[in-house]
């Protein structure tokens, strides 16, 4: 069932990355962490996560604003590093409901029009970046806050998520070889379920760009704030339990 289970919520979170920019971890995190722990989850999510977000900005590298890349992005990265490493001091129940809360206000945000009153430039674009990424990686989902951040600035679907993604993808490979470390004998032991979680994400990845493609450019900003509210709600539910 577990089998089953991790090969279905891995095409689904395959492809909402693909049209969020985010999703993988969100989704598969709780499913491992149920059977096998959180730290033991995070560290097996890493490896799906890796190779859908790889192929997700193979299949979108033309997109990339490169400008964005290197003034949100490189703070919003080294912000998650720096978060990632407080993680297990910071941690409470009470930072995850205000992140869980600040997703809600983001999604419903964009969902409402709200959002189209922010935007980012300059030194503000530096400061959203860092702040993001220090907030995900003191709760331990990056995607779901960086996305909410990327509001703020005027680009299209497709540079939406291939900034995004190439963002994801330099959190990877600094986080990668930490979580291989620590957690290699039991990665060792469940390498079947990460093979299943890994085809999982790329048949979802692929099919998530085909409907990536597909979604009008004007509802896709609101797409993407109806997946934040959703994990904004989920987070606040998994905190009270």
């Amino acid at each position: 069932m577990i089998t089953t289970a991790v090969f279905v919520v891995s095409v689904i979170a395959g492809g909402v990355a693909a049209v969020s920019g985010f999703g993988i971890g969100s989704l598969l995190t709780p499913l491992l962490a149920f059977q096998f722990g959180t730290k033991s989850a995070v560290a097996a999510v890493s490896i799906p996560h890796f190779v859908g977000t790889a192929l997700r900005l193979w299949l979108l590298r033309a997109h990339v604003d490169r400008r964005l890349l290197w003034s949100f992005g490189l703070t919003s990265a080294a912000g998650g590093l720096a978060g990632a490493l407080l993680h297990a001091r910071a941690s409470s129940p009470a930072l995850a409901a205000v992140f869980g809360a600040l997703l809600v206000f983001a999604g419903a945000s964009q969902v409402t029009g709200l959002a189209g009153r922010w935007r980012f430039h300059g030194w503000a674009a530096w400061v959203a970046g860092a702040a993001s990424g220090v907030f995900g990686g003191l709760v331990g989902n990056q995607g779901g806050i960086r996305s909410a951040a990327m509001f703020g600035f005027d680009v299209s679907k497709a540079q939406f998520v291939a900034t995004a993604t190439a963002i994801a993808l330099m959190v990877d490979i600094a986080r990668m070889p930490l979580y291989l470390a620590a957690e290699w004998q039991q990665l060792v032991a469940i390498r079947t379920l990460l093979a299943v979680a890994v085809v999982g994400v790329i048949g979802g990845t692929i099919a998530g760009g085909w409907l990536l493609v597909r979604v009008p450019e004007r509802r896709f900003r609101q797409a993407v704030g109806y997946l934040l509210l959703l994990l904004g709600l989920a987070t606040l539910i998994r905190g009270r339990v």
